[in-house]
């Protein structure tokens, strides 16, 4: 049986990942391919509780146990969902993985980022993604999409964030062979016929 492919999109909140994961999953289902649609945190499970208390819990939580959840739900999440579906020939997209947490953790909330890969690496046994798109957007072109319903995460600051785009542009330029940077301020179609060739690629 022929091994499914691992896809991640990436990139600060109101980027439009979450647009283009649900049409890349359309068109490659049009084609035939058996597609799954995942996230973190929040993958089925356990993971949806593990969301829960990332984004909405209302006491203080330091990074360092920010991190080990987001690590937790990563770990959970690579055993029990992506990689059997992986192995069973599964095209799976995932919004948000372990580059959310060298972008959010160790950028943003400024940790070890030696320590974050390490980290990465230990919670998903070594998986990395085939490819992984990262849409960049402006602070306050993110900022004024998100609006004003946010959850904790998204209510960390302007500087936060500032750390948080720095963060992701330097993980495309480290792994420019894995990681794709897209301008999501782009028209949606074009973003779309990008991502859709890089894919066709390792089909």
């Amino acid at each position: 049986m022929k091994k499914g492919l691992f896809i991640t999109f990436e990139g600060i909140d109101g980027c439009g990942k979450t647009t283009q994961i649900e049409l890349l999953k359309e068109s490659l289902e049009e084609k035939g391919y058996t597609v799954l649609l995942t996230r973190e945190p929040g993958a089925k499970g356990l993971g949806e509780k593990l969301r829960e208390i990332l984004l909405n819990y209302d006491g203080e939580v330091s990074s360092n146990c920010e991190s080990f959840l987001f690590l937790a739900d990563r770990a959970q999440h690579i055993d029990t969902i992506i990689k059997p579906a992986i192995d069973k020939g599964v095209i799976v997209l995932c919004d948000r993985h372990t580059d959310s947490t060298v972008a959010y953790q160790g950028y943003g909330r400024q940790l070890d980022l030696e320590q974050i890969y390490q980290l990465n690496k230990i919670a998903t046994n070594g998986i990395i993604p085939d490819i992984t798109f990262i849409l960049d957007i402006d602070i306050d072109t993110s900022l004024q999409r998100i609006g004003k319903g946010r959850d904790r995460m998204e209510n960390s600051g302007r500087e936060f964030f500032e750390r948080v785009r720095k963060g992701y542009i330097e993980i495309s330029e480290k792994e420019p062979q894995r990681v794709k940077l897209l301008q999501g301020n782009s028209p949606i179609k074009d973003i779309q016929n990008k991502i859709s060739d890089y894919v066709q690629g390792l089909l």
